[in-house]
């Protein structure tokens, strides 16, 4: 990808589908033999790889123009690492197999560049729910002939697990008795899924607070339901606008989802006006530096450090960004560094001194959000940005080149 800097941006965006909602919405359709039908489905390369996936455990899919429907009749209850490698986020079948059919096999997905991502909670809270457990030969064995609901903590070093947290709930919807998580992910993509879960006949109090309760039911059914739009492309679009904007507003957007990036924006020195569905961010002519740090949810997003460094490399003075998440998520920096950026890298702190240009340089991606944050950076520098690698951002970003081409950017793809 190349991106030409020193372009304005200006204009309007509309935000899509939530990735980190979709996935274990597709996932949870395992739990009925009924028809489900998904709105507002985004356009990457993780939802087909979790389409194929559901695909090869038998469901039935369709999907045209945004919307999916898929009809989990009759379904296997193993799946190959060939396809479940791609994607780690496939380990959410884990949940809804285990409750409906009593038993999975997923092979691990495998490590993340961003760091060490175990499922070890995951695995707990099967446990709890009475499911024998086994890793072996670099697959999950998870069998219950029979799940009863549990109090279970799901609490973690650097904090509550958002695909555990969906995992659980996903399995204990179909257990005897009352489940309750302590220590739930508050994220509004597990909100959005308890809503789905909802929807299908499950009983579930709490979601979008540290406690969930469940009581189990016998069955569910289908359900028809619109995903809410993702607040980590929202997040992207509006720190875009920050670097290089004259003017954006963006459209259908949940501006309570964004808070903290919101906050942090305002303190920076940016003009924010928000509507029901839609956020306008007005240029500044000083970019403050900030000091900040990523927490769970409702705090600043892991997702969005890499983009806010991009922000803060041509802020006035020195910012600091503390990862808590995940402390290794810095690969970014170094190519940011090869754009003129003035980084130090202490721990898991990103000391930033902000300089008055960047310049563009070919740099590689290493993962999904350190893609963005390296076009956000070509937008502001002079000259021209070679990016390599660029698969990365299709995991996650639904056509982000042409979005920002719209905006007035000027950014190609080219073949190698």
């Amino acid at each position: 990808m190349l991106v030409h800097g020193g372009h304005t941006l200006h204009g309007e965006v509309f935000i899509g589908g939530s990735k980190n909602s979709t996935l274990p919405i597709l996932a949870a359709t395992l739990l009925t033999r009924d028809r489900c039908v998904i709105e507002n489905v985004p356009d990457l390369s993780d939802i087909h790889y979790m389409l194929t996936i559901l695909s090869t455990l038998g469901c039935d899919v369709e999907r045209a123009s945004g919307i999916v429907q898929i009809q989990a009749e009759s379904i296997k209850t193993e799946a190959p690492y060939d396809i479940v490698r791609k994607m780690r986020a496939s380990v959410c079948i884990l949940g809804p197999l285990l409750g409906r059919e009593h038993a999975a096999t997923v092979s691990l997905p495998g490590g993340c560049v961003i760091g060490d991502r175990p499922i070890d909670l995951h695995l707990k809270g099967f446990e709890a729910l009475g499911a024998a457990v086994q890793v072996k030969g670099g697959n999950i064995r998870v069998l219950a002939p029979h799940l009863r609901g549990n109090t279970i903590h799901l609490s973690g070093k650097y904090g509550s697990t958002v695909l555990g947290t969906d995992n659980i709930m996903m399995a204990a919807v179909l257990a005897d008795g009352t489940t309750i998580i302590e220590g739930a992910a508050e994220e509004p993509e597990v909100m959005d899924l308890a809503n789905v879960l909802q929807k299908m006949g499950a009983k579930i109090e709490g979601a979008g607070t540290s406690r969930i309760v469940i009581e189990g039911v016998k069955e569910l059914h289908g359900f028809h339901h619109q995903v809410i739009p993702d607040r980590i492309e929202a997040g992207t679009f509006l720190i875009a606008g920050a670097i290089a904007g004259k003017g954006i507003t963006l459209r259908h957007v949940v501006p309570q989802h964004l808070h903290s990036l919101l906050e942090a924006l305002t303190e920076a020195g940016f003009e924010i006006a928000t509507k029901e569905e839609s956020i306008t961010l007005s240029p500044s002519k000083l970019k403050k530096s900030l000091s900040l740090e990523t927490l769970p949810y409702p705090g600043f997003a892991t997702d969005l450090q890499a983009q806010l460094c991009a922000l803060l490399c041509t802020a006035d003075g020195i910012s600091t960004i503390i990862e808590n998440i995940f402390p290794q998520r810095f690969m970014h920096l170094a190519e940011l560094k090869r754009m003129g950026a003035n980084i130090e890298l202490d721990g898991s702190t990103a000391i930033i001194t902000g300089v008055n240009q960047l310049s563009g340089a070919p740099v590689m991606a290493s993962d999904l959000r350190a893609s963005a944050a390296l076009i956000l950076a070509g937008l502001a520098a002079d000259g021209i940005t070679e990016i390599n690698r660029i698969y990365h951002i299709d995991r996650g970003y639904d056509a982000i080149d042409k979005k920002l081409n719209r905006l007035g950017a000027h950014i190609e793809r080219i073949k190698e």
